[in-house]
């Protein structure tokens, strides 16, 4: 009863069961901490292409590219609990008439890290350099969160399965995020206020319609 064995493993189930104790009450802190996500988001410019959108693609399709503008303040989904945030922009439409369901397409995303978590930024040493500096004393740099894009250019460009999507109405892009804790679960922006976590204001821009294909022009002689 009162072996070597025996006493390593009462040790080990005392230790792992404070451990969970205190890794439930550090994920049921993120509820006590207020989010009141904001964004702005409008189109720049709109073109539809024909051609190969990525250099594996065996055929030539249309596919969108949408330049928007982007103003963001998402400084208080930084806790001491954040890892990283990753911010994406969707564009989205509905089905053709008797389909019951919406396209959804990314067009941009980026991953913005805690002080804590820059080791992990995939960026260039130089980069990396310069945002330690930043945060350099800080456990939670809030002002990450605030976002000022403009004319940005997609990461992304927009295809259809059936290779064809010029001329697409009521299309629009949205603001979405995902917050990644060091303890507890994966949250993502929500539609509606639960208690002290509210719902992205705005976020969402006006509807739009895709252009018609864009000729090239012929060469002069």
């Amino acid at each position: 009863m009162h072996n070597s064995l025996t006493r390593i493993q009462n040790v080990f189930g005392f230790f792992t069961t404070v451990a969970f104790v205190v890794a439930a009450f550090i994920a049921a802190s993120d509820f006590a901490a207020p989010r009141t996500p904001s964004a702005s988001i409008k189109t720049t410019n709109v073109q539809v292409v024909k051609g190969r959108p990525h250099y594996y693609s065996t055929r030539k399709e249309e596919y969108a590219i949408i330049k928007f503008s982007l103003d963001a303040d998402l400084s208080s989904l930084f806790t001491w609990n954040t890892k990283q945030l990753f911010v994406y922009v969707t564009a989205e439409w509905a089905s053709p008439a008797g389909a019951n369901q919406t396209n959804s397409a990314v067009i941009w995303d980026s991953i913005i890290t805690a002080p804590s978590s820059d080791h992990l930024a995939n960026v260039g040493p130089a980069t990396l350099k310069k945002l330690k500096r930043s945060a350099a004393g800080k456990a939670v740099d809030p002002a990450r969160g605030v976002l000022s894009l403009r004319n940005q250019r997609p990461k992304y460009q927009i295809t259809h399965p059936g290779g064809r999507i010029a001329e697409t109405a009521d299309v629009v892009l949205k603001v979405h995020y995902n917050v990644q804790p060091w303890v507890g679960a994966l949250t993502w922006s929500q539609d509606r206020d639960y208690g002290l976590w509210k719902a992205v204001k705005g976020g969402l821009s006006k509807a739009f319609s895709l252009p018609a294909v864009k000729v090239k022009e012929a060469k002069k002689a």
